[in-house]
């Protein structure tokens, strides 16, 4: 049976309604969420547009009501309240109305593969009663002990992907199916577990930037974006390792380790190869399916080098989309958080949860009126249809691989209706992403206003010159970088990162520059193949941090087996200051005519 069939007969049964001419028993209904005008849209508007009910989602409630006008047809007298239920209009409320209707509800009463389920696949189950939060979170914390750190099979090294899991998370599966069974679905993100990279505080677990000389930093609060999620009703289950205080690309890190020893992250695809960073940790667990979503951060790279890496999409928001307050910085000018999942629907589901202005963090003032009500309204298989992308020669490279790939992107989106056009660089392109990283100059100093206010008082190494001193580091970094950036003082740094600072004058140029060409060349967005892996162009990387506009990277295709490198590679969308919404409109129609994400082999069901 479908999984449309099934709802139909489920929520028919509830309703008593004939159903391929056999009366169905009445059945539990599900519970209905209590109507609130400002509750936030369910993946409009797919399943939003047939709410008759105003509780921003298609539920029983929805079925119930229009339930008395079965039969109705457009020659009887009360047409004129049944017709807005004649959704086929063929001038009769029939059982075609009622599929059609519940076509539209969030419910699977089919089995549960917890593999690559997402959260409209998790969400369906649960409000179908096949899994609860509890058991679900429960699955992701077994597949934690089954596959993070376990050498499997023989050869095989440890993902070592997980810092630190949650003690209550399973408490928290516990309330969110508490508010399901009173209330409904109230949220996308109720009851889904999801990973943090460990630089978001988090006042039930430690957050140790990946340091072991941090591992005592219990933080009485919760980082901005996180409490946003958690008031979504999202699970926190785990604390996703990072390459240690977010400094390189390798991902090894040092929390809980014996003094003078790191773990590194592994690909799930290739556990001989990095999964990239400094958001590894987390772009591993997403990919092996250790938890529904995750969360990284991104200063110069660190949520779409670990996409790229780990088939994934990332999202690298505009600078003052999402609060930063509590996370622990790299370089201001340029840090921000953000999703990275198995799919571009749960990356924007995600990002829902985490925008919005905090005095926290004043940059986030810049967002007023720049906010959809969600940006799932731009999920549509017809985004790339009319519009215009153009792309750089000169960010393509070398690499046969990444031109390979490219070239059957350009294909797959110019079959989607868009117009591709080859573009020479604007004028002043080379010193954008020519532009240093600011985690040199603004390290120390923005790593101090973050233990000032938030470093639990147990934690001794206190400043980045403390820390160099550590036995308990990734060996290797007291001198470079830990120690040299600990001698920047504070006129270099207003020298590079002050309000007439070089770094802070370049950005805004970066960003002007690059708008203006956007204008002038009347481009929906910019795409390139997202930089460093398999000898792609590493300062593609730089566009969105150098100019503090946002991007979406979505897998584009792995190498053959013929070729060098079977390692995937993502294409990026960069596009205008909060412009989240429009790219991922063109992210998702790419990802739905190419569906180019695979599942690592290794870390498949448990049992």
């Amino acid at each position: 049976m479908t999984p449309l069939a099934r709802r139909v007969l489920a929520v028919s049964a509830s309703l008593g309604v004939v159903v391929a001419g056999a009366v169905v028993a009445p059945a539990a209904a599900l519970a209905a969420p209590a109507p609130s005008p400002a509750a936030a849209p369910f993946l409009a508007p797919y399943y939003t547009e047939l709410d008759v009910t105003g509780d921003a989602q298609v539920t029983t409630a929805d079925l119930e009501a229009l339930a008395p006008y079965l039969a109705t047809t457009s020659s009887d007298a009360g047409w004129a309240d049944a017709a807005r239920f004649d959704l086929d209009d063929d001038g009769a409320v029939t059982a075609s109305d009622l599929a059609l209707l519940s076509e539209r509800i969030i419910y699977d009463d089919g089995p549960f593969q917890i593999v690559e389920a997402d959260a409209v696949a998790m969400q369906a189950a649960m409000n179908a009663g096949v899994i609860t939060s509890v058991s679900l979170t429960q699955q992701y914390l077994d597949r934690i002990a089954a596959y993070d750190k376990v050498v499997r099979p023989a050869g095989v090294r440890p993902l070592n992907s997980i810092i630190s899991t949650s003690e209550v998370a399973l408490k928290a599966a516990a309330a969110a199916d508490a508010i399901r069974a009173e209330k409904g679905m109230t949220g996308m993100l109720l009851g889904i577990p999801v990973a943090l990279k460990d630089n978001y505080n988090t006042a039930d677990m430690p957050t140790t930037a990946g340091c072991g000389c941090w591992a005592g930093n219990q933080t009485s609060t919760d980082a901005t974006m996180v409490k946003g999620l958690r008031a979504d009703g999202a699970v926190i289950v785990a604390k996703a390792s990072m390459d240690e205080f977010a400094i390189n690309l390798s991902s090894q890190w040092s929390a809980f380790q014996p003094n003078g020893t790191a773990l590194t992250v592994s690909s799930p695809y290739d556990t001989a190869q990095t999964s990239g960073g400094s958001s590894g940790g987390t772009g591993a667990a997403i990919a092996a399916n250790l938890a529904g979503i995750g969360f990284g951060t991104d200063t110069g790279g660190s949520i779409r080098i670990p996409s790229t890496y780990n088939q994934l999409v990332g999202v690298r928001p505009t600078v003052g989309l999402a609060s930063r307050d509590g996370i622990v910085p790299l370089a201001l000018s340029q840090d921000t958080g953000g999703p990275i999942a198995r799919s571009v629907q749960d990356a924007a589901i995600a990002l829902d949860a985490v925008v919005g202005e905090d005095a926290g963090d004043p940059v986030t003032a810049r967002q007023a009126g720049k906010v959809p009500e969600t940006y799932t309204s731009y999920l549509d298989s017809g985004s790339l249809k009319g519009k215009r992308i153009g792309y750089l020669t000169t960010m393509l490279g070398s690499n046969p691989i990444t031109q390979r790939l490219f070239a059957d992107a350009k294909a797959a989106m110019e079959a989607r209706g868009a117009t591709v056009v080859a573009l020479t660089p604007p004028d002043g392109f080379s010193a954008i992403v020519g532009e240093g990283s600011g985690s040199g100059p603004e390290f120390n100093h923005d790593l101090q206003n973050y233990i000032n206010a938030y470093l639990n008082p147990s934690v001794s190494a206190r400043s980045l010159l403390a820390i160099s001193q550590s036995p308990n580091i990734v060996p290797g970094r007291a001198n470079n970088p830990y120690g040299q950036r600990a001698a920047i003082t504070e006129s270099a740094y207003q020298a590079w990162a002050g309000p007439q600072g070089s770094h802070t004058l370049q950005l805004a140029k970066g960003k002007q520059i690059m708008t203006a060409f956007m204008d002038d060349q009347k481009l929906d967005a910019v795409v390139y193949p997202t930089g460093n892996p398999y000898g792609t162009i590493g300062t593609n990387m730089r566009l969105s941090p150098n100019t503090g506009l946002p991007a979406v990277t979505v897998p584009m295709g792995q190498g053959l087996s013929t070729e060098a490198s079977t390692g995937g590679v993502n294409l990026e969308f960069l596009g205008r200051d909060f412009a989240e919404g429009p790219l991922l409109g063109l992210a998702y129609d790419f990802e739905q005519a190419t569906h180019a994400r695979t599942t690592p082999a290794a870390y498949g069901p448990l049992g």
